[in-house]
C-alpha cells in the first residue's frame, strides 16, 4: 500500500476542532486548500502539547533568527466550526515540528499511527535489509502544513480554547467533571 502526503505550503485554513458533546469529543486538526479538506484525528493531550511546543519553536525562532513575532495578544481569530464532512483521514502517532530558517515558516507534520512506532517504543529489534537511514514511519500516511508565524500565533490561539472548551475540571481532583457530577476520588467516592 503506497503512502500519501498531504501536503498544504501553505493552507487556506489550518484548525483543530473536535466534534461531538463535551466528554465525548473526538478532536482533529483540518487543513484546506486547492480545493481539498483534509482532516486527520488525534488526542485532546496532543493538540495541547502542539500548542505548547508551537509556541516554544516560535520563541526559539525568535530568539535564535531573530524572527519577527506577533503580538500574542492576536485579536480572536478562525472561531468557525470545522468544515463538513469531517472525514477522519486519519490518526495521528506522532506530531513533528520545525522551523524553516529560509523561508521563516513553520513546519507541522502530522504522522499517522503505525505498526513501527509501538515496536520501536517496546524496543524490539528488527532483522530487515531496509538500510538503517530509512526512517520507520516513512510508509506512514502524513499532513503537512507550512505557516507563517501569525498563521501559527492564530492556530495556537484557537488550540488552546478548543482544549478548554471542554469539561470543567473538578476542584478537588482536576479530573473533568460530568454535568451529573463525578466519583471524586478525593472524596471517598461520593458524588461532589
Amino acid at each position: 500500500m503506497t503512502h500519501q502526503v498531504h501536503a498544504f505550503e501553505p493552507p487556506e485554513r489550518f484548525v483543530a476542532g473536535t466534534v461531538g458533546p463535551p466528554g465525548e469529543r473526538t478532536f482533529f486538526l483540518q487543513a484546506r486548500g486547492g480545493g481539498r479538506l483534509v482532516s486527520v484525528a488525534l488526542e485532546k493531550v496532543q493538540v495541547s502539547l502542539l500548542a505548547e511546543k508551537l509556541e516554544e519553536l516560535l520563541t526559539e525562532a525568535q530568539r535564535r533568527f531573530g524572527v519577527e513575532l506577533p503580538d500574542a495578544t492576536v485579536p480572536v481569530g478562525d472561531n468557525d466550526p470545522l468544515e463538513t464532512p469531517v472525514d477522519e483521514e486519519f490518526r495521528v502517532g506522532t506530531l513533528g515540528l520545525a522551523f524553516d530558517a529560509d523561508t521563516a515558516t513553520v513546519v507541522i507534520e502530522a504522522i499517522a499511527v503505525g505498526e513501527a512506532e509501538t515496536e520501536i517504543e517496546l524496543g524490539e529489534a528488527e532483522e530487515d535489509d531496509e538500510p538503517d537511514d530509512v526512517e520507520p514511519d516513512e510508509d506512514l500516511d502524513r499532513l503537512r502544513v507550512r505557516l507563517t508565524p501569525e498563521a501559527t500565533r492564530a492556530f495556537i490561539e484557537r488550540a488552546r480554547r478548543v482544549v478548554n472548551a471542554g469539561r470543567p475540571p473538578c476542584p478537588l481532583c482536576g479530573q473533568p467533571l460530568d454535568p451529573a457530577g463525578h466519583l471524586c476520588p478525593r472524596n471517598n467516592g461520593y458524588h461532589r
